[in-house]
């Protein structure tokens, strides 16, 4: 069976201090393994998390990295750096990355490539504008993401993918429970043109775009959505573990 995950990135939010009063209250309310909890906070707090977090079923993650390991990079994360901070898993590819600071395929497929060598796990993240989706793009557009994102990739077992429509981030709109659907159906088709239908079924595609404690669950019901990669929701404790449960109750139905 896939993994359901439930994935909280904090993007440029929260101090040090803020931080670990979430980890602290995380530690306290999640109990278990199902959904699996990542989260993803900024590069200054992953190790004071990792400390709070310690013994837990909770994971944390980068949500960035450049793909050198060391070099004349001003302002770059190497994948070491993250690995040594207490990072198993890295954010690649979202639409951020892509729209605000110009980052294009090729240039993931390298971050992509250098996560798995370092036995960090990477969630590529793909999705369509919202010209692209108007044009009858999105189609074209996430198989060209997925196939140089992951051209260097030759085993299924080692990554996630997160479909994020680019017109859902921050938005307050997220796409419809169907339209969400036949993304994921699409995204797994792709996915088994390139490594297999039998692979295909075991590799986990998350839903990010506006993901709200409200909505969550008729996102979830659909057998090839496997969690949700969740913004501002998850910023707030409280509300990131009614998610966690909502995520857990539609998926065991």
């Amino acid at each position: 069976m896939r993994k359901v995950i439930l994935a909280g990135n904090w993007k440029m939010n929260k101090t040090i201090e803020e931080s670990i009063s979430f980890g602290k209250c995380l530690r306290k309310m999640v109990v278990g393994e199902n959904p699996e909890i990542l989260i993803f906070p900024s590069f200054i707090s992953i190790s004071y998390l990792n400390e709070v977090l310690k013994g837990t079923k909770v994971s944390l993650g980068a949500q960035n990295m450049y793909y050198e390991e060391k070099g004349a990079f001003t302002g770059e994360i190497s994948p070491s750096m993250i690995k040594d901070a207490g990072a198993k898993y890295v954010l690649i590819g979202h639409s951020e990355r892509r729209h605000i600071f110009g980052e294009d395929d090729a240039l993931i497929s390298l971050k992509v490539n250098a996560a798995i060598k370092n036995e960090i796990i990477p969630i590529l993240c793909v999705g369509e504008t919202q010209y692209e989706r108007r044009n009858n793009l999105t189609d074209s557009v996430i198989e060209k993401q997925l196939r140089v994102g992951l051209s260097y990739v030759t085993t299924p077992q080692n990554f996630i993918i997160a479909y994020e429509p680019v017109w859902a981030i921050g938005t307050g709109i997220n796409a419809t429970p169907e339209e969400a659907a036949q993304a994921h159906k699409n995204i797994r088709e792709v996915l088994g043109k390139i490594y297999g239908e039998n692979a295909a079924q075991e590799i986990s595609i998350l839903y990010g775009g506006s993901v709200k404690p409200e909505n969550i669950a008729n996102l979830a019901y659909n057998e090839d959505v496997d969690g949700a990669l969740v913004g501002g929701a998850s910023l707030e404790c409280e509300t990131f573990v009614s998610l966690s449960e909502k995520l857990k109750s539609a998926k065991m139905k």
